[in-house]
């Protein structure tokens, strides 16, 4: 059974910095996508950034020019660096990972991310 387990939430304060990083417990065979979604108090969960097996990345319009999302298909692991962080940054942040190998959809634990105003 693959485990994403994620690392790096945290405290901050407006426009500070966080990094997260996701690694899966075992490497995970013809994955098409990687990303990160994340979810606030009574919202839906929304997609933050994705990343290609080439290296091109995707962003919300929320977080285009503050975020940066990276990866290693091969190795099975994904960061998004977080840099001027807003209040409304706030949630718990959750990575993913696609897989053409029985079309399986893994999910990391969630990890806290707090910016204070």
């Amino acid at each position: 059974q693959v485990q994403l387990v994620e690392s790096g939430g945290g405290l901050v304060q407006t426009g500070g910095s966080l990094k997260l990083s996701c690694t899966a417990s075992e490497r995970i065979r013809s994955i098409h996508v990687m990303g990160w979604h994340r979810q606030a108090p009574g919202k839906e969960r929304e997609l933050v950034a994705t990343i290609t097996g080439s290296g091109g990345a995707n962003y919300a319009d929320s977080v285009k020019g503050r975020f940066t999302i990276s990866g290693n298909y091969a190795e099975s692991w994904v960061n998004l660096q977080m840099d001027s962080l807003k209040p409304e940054d706030t949630a718990v942040y959750y990575c993913y990972v696609y897989s053409f190998y029985r079309g399986e959809t893994y999910w990391g634990q969630g990890t806290q991310v707090t910016v204070s105003s």
